[in-house]
């Protein structure tokens, strides 16, 4: 950020962390922070956390952010702040977008929930402030590094379409033992949500739903074997911008060879439908660890032929690993969701930008060049 902006961040999970400690250090001009949760302690323990965190000078509060009502102190924080930044669960999305258009404030989150973004794309369209929407990792980066691949190969190869447009993200640890070969490094309702949701994909350049978890594959990357499979919610609107351009377009998650077998034999046992997520999210929180010890696999790749006919492929790897910031280190799924949300923060804040902004009309240069980016996910070659 290069000037002051009064911010609030809403939750105080892991991602909040990284977010405030992102924001004070490594804006030009420091900001103010607000930091709220329903539970006032978690808030308060956040910004304890982020005082003995950060080496520059902040200023940060915690309050609480009620769930049924609107405060005279959340009253008067929001009247005060330029933008919210929403790291609360999917489900809270709307909730938290409608206080942000009735108190003109931007507004970013991260979600990769469909239903809820359509609702707050029908919310903020006349909205006078900004709302980008989906912008962490997947959805988030991982579509902006897509859109960006496929644009300069039709530049470079001066062509209109492609035939693939592949895109696919891992949080994984380090190493993964039978039966399950996982452990959880992010939410675990958040897991048996994108395996259970439909997934918005490209064939034959139009666009289509397919089930999640129908389309397993492999793939060497860099020299070691994964496996991926449609997931919902990573395609975030390609499917809207590139239907005509690309044949066949879609986003996997990355796991390690086993994990798709394994949940697979998990979804044959349950029988509710109607509670399928929860039972699945059950099933894996019994059966699969929690770690800390985390890296994230990013990886998009663009295919198709070039004027003469020759077919060509360009693709995009990266491996990240967990970053000091400041005085704590932070997981690699805490800084690769937290930076681009802090980047679309800086466009919304310092461009005044108003409606939503979805990610295909994000501006890929400087994004992917961004101040925040750069340090977490390195420079685009």
């Amino acid at each position: 950020m290069k000037k002051h902006f009064n911010i609030i961040i809403a939750g105080a999970g892991g991602i909040a962390e990284a977010t405030a400690l992102i924001l004070a250090e490594w804006s030009q001009v420091t900001p103010t922070l607000f930091i709220g949760n329903r539970t006032l302690s978690k808030a308060k323990s956040l910004a304890q956390w982020l005082e003995i965190g950060t080496t520059k000078s902040c200023n940060i509060q915690a309050f609480h952010l009620a769930e049924n009502e609107i405060s005279e102190e959340m009253k008067s924080i929001f009247s005060q702040a330029d933008i919210i930044l929403d790291c609360l669960p999917g489900s809270q999305a709307p909730r938290i977008a409608k206080i942000a258009k009735e108190y003109h404030l931007h507004y970013a989150n991260l979600t990769e929930y469909v239903a809820e973004t359509d609702e707050i794309i029908a919310l903020a369209k006349d909205a006078q402030t900004g709302f980008i929407l989906q912008t962490g990792i997947a959805p988030g980066y991982i579509d902006v590094l897509a859109n960006a691949l496929f644009q300069q190969f039709c530049i470079d190869f001066n062509v209109n379409t492609a035939d693939k447009l592949e895109f696919k993200v891992g949080a994984l640890t380090k190493n993964a033992v039978a039966p399950h070969y996982y452990g959880f490094t992010w939410s675990p309702i958040g897991v048996a949500t994108e395996y259970l949701k439909n997934a918005i994909v490209l064939r034959n350049f139009s666009k289509t739903e397919l089930p999640a978890l129908s389309e397993k594959t492999s793939i060497i990357i860099n020299g070691i074997s994964y496996e991926d499979d449609l997931t919902s919610g990573g395609a975030a609107d390609l499917p809207d911008a590139l239907a005509g351009k690309v044949r066949n377009l879609d986003y996997k998650t990355l796991r390690f060879p086993g994990h798709y077998d394994w949940v697979q034999k998990q979804l044959a046992t349950i029988t509710n439908s109607e509670n399928n997520i929860k039972e699945l999210q059950q099933i894996m929180q019994h059966e699969i660890p929690l770690m800390e010890d985390d890296q994230i696999i990013l990886y998009a790749a663009v295919e198709g032929k070039d004027i003469k006919g020759v077919l060509r492929r360009r693709e995009v790897y990266k491996c990240i690993l967990p970053l000091k910031i400041g005085n704590h280190t932070l997981r690699a799924i805490q800084i690769t969701t937290a930076a681009p949300l802090v980047q679309s923060a800086q466009l919304l804040l310092e461009n005044n930008l108003k409606g939503v902004i979805l990610q295909s009309q994000i501006e890929t240069e400087s994004f992917l060049n961004g101040n925040f980016i750069i340090p977490v996910y390195g420079k685009i070659q």
